[in-house]
């Protein structure tokens, strides 16, 4: 008799959290020894993974208080939904990923109304930055979060809800060595050329305002530069977005929605210009030294400076805790300072020596997030085992 299928239930609300998913997805087909059924919410790379969507996961990738508060009833709406599938189907577990705001008021309902589901976060919601007491009020209907940073598991223990650092995934997704030389053979790239990647980010409302100071900063440094090219990865929900402002930015612009090219492309480039986000971390795994940038609605900045409490905004200045990676945030982010910035990556010969110094920096914090140790997908997929394991065997959730 064939064994009966594992069926869970995951959610994810960002492009990050739907490759998080379709990669702990694949890692439980490769080792969970039953067949795996998963439905819930999510992106095109858990559905490549077999995921079913219940709707399309971009409704959810809003970010800033003001920029929630319009979509606040079809939000709910949403968290319905959900909570009413996991309600209907029962499934072996429900895994929310990431987009805490969301998902763990998602998981607080199916505790309440189906307690008997096991519940697992993965990706741990930042309370190091703010909202200390989230961790405490999670162990009331949360069973196991999974972290992706190593500083975290210490902090929701002490609230009482048990955690596991498995390692950050973006040490499992550096490109080949050969990767970087390669791309530039592939598009035509001279070997001296100064390689510039453009990443405006993710979601609408980033993409929005930081197109006009990205496009201002490259005019400003095409300057001295008048044989760079431009290399921008970006996404399908945004790609026409970007590739219209994109048109009257200097030099060639390389696109691609592809994320092996993506990462080769940062493996090739000379220093990049990113929105504020995970993408720091692929940058740094590829070993493309970088600055990030910001900005959001005044209403979320003037909130955000009165209850943020750390020192940096950055993950791998976090890690490291020390600024390597300059962050030029609201005010400071204008055209001036992003290309003075810049120009200290850039300026002949390279590599220069701030460009040295992050190379360095980063390699660090690679390490201490997992690289050289078992893949993170298996590491957290063992961990959902583990938690089904002892559920079935009658042991306490936590």
């Amino acid at each position: 008799m064939a064994a009966a299928p594992l069926r869970l239930m995951l959610i994810a609300g960002e492009p990050s959290g739907d490759e998080l998913g379709g990669e702990l997805l694949g890692a439980l087909h490769q080792i969970s020894g039953r067949p795996v059924e998963a439905f819930g919410v999510g992106g095109a790379a858990m559905a490549r993974a077999g995921h079913k969507s219940l709707f399309d996961m971009t409704d959810l990738s809003v970010m800033g208080l003001a920029e929630v508060a319009p979509r606040l009833p079809q939000l709910q709406l949403r968290i319905s939904q959900c909570v009413g599938l996991a309600l209907r189907e029962t499934p072996d577990m429900l895994i929310t990923i990431d987009s805490p705001d969301f998902c763990l008021r998602v998981a607080r309902q199916v505790r309440k109304y189906a307690p008997r589901i096991p519940i697992l976060h993965y990706v741990a919601p930042q309370i190091w930055a703010w909202r200390r007491g989230r961790a405490r009020r999670m162990a009331g209907y949360v069973d196991r979060v999974l972290t992706l940073l190593p500083f975290e598991p210490a902090l929701f223990t002490q609230a009482g809800l048990p955690s596991r650092f498995t390692g950050h995934p973006v040490v499992a997704r550096v490109p080949d060595a050969s990767a970087g030389s390669e791309f530039r053979v592939r598009h035509a790239i001279p070997a001296g050329a100064p390689l510039i990647a453009v990443l405006p980010g993710s979601r609408g409302g980033e993409v929005s305002r930081l197109l006009e100071p990205f496009g201002e900063t490259l005019r400003l440094l095409s300057w001295g530069m008048p044989d760079m090219h431009l290399f921008c990865a970006t996404l399908p929900h945004v790609s026409a977005q970007v590739r219209a402002a994109a048109r009257v930015w200097p030099g060639r612009v390389i696109f691609t929605e592809d994320s092996a090219e993506k990462l080769a492309g940062f493996a090739a480039s000379d220093a990049a210009l990113a929105a504020s986000g995970t993408v720091s971390l692929e940058l740094a795994a590829c070993g493309a030294p970088h600055i990030v940038a910001y900005k959001v609605n005044s209403l979320t900045a003037m909130i955000a400076r009165r209850v943020l409490q750390i020192p940096h905004v950055n993950l791998i200045n976090l890690i490291l805790n020390k600024r390597l990676i300059p962050e030029l945030l609201q005010q400071d982010c204008t055209p001036e300072n992003l290309a003075r910035e810049l120009g200290l990556l850039l300026a002949p010969p390279r590599p220069t020596p701030q460009s040295r110094i992050q190379r360095a920096g980063m390699q660090s914090a690679m390490l201490l997030l997992g690289q050289g140790q078992e893949p993170p997908s298996l590491r957290a997929a063992r961990e959902v085992l583990a938690l089904l394991a002892a559920r079935n065997g009658g042991a306490a959730a936590k």
